[in-house]
């Protein structure tokens, strides 16, 4: 399965998948945040509040605010 994102929002809905993660999941870490790195924005404007980082059912961390720190 690899690496993949867990999408989280702050109202308890679920969030809508806006930039699609690759189905089988990322081969490593290093792609898997830097495709998070990528689409955050658009994840944020699309109603994902935080994200989780798994590998395959571990998780690895999160969740992690994509917010911007004020």
């Amino acid at each position: 399965m690899g690496w993949t994102w867990q999408m989280h929002s702050n109202s308890g809905a679920q969030p809508p998948e806006v930039a699609e993660q690759p189905e089988a999941g990322f081969p490593s870490q290093a792609e898997a945040e830097t495709w998070v790195g990528e689409v955050w924005r658009e994840l944020l404007a699309g109603g994902v509040d935080a994200v989780t980082l798994f590998e395959d059912a571990r998780r690895v961390y999160g969740p992690m605010s994509l917010h911007p720190e004020q």
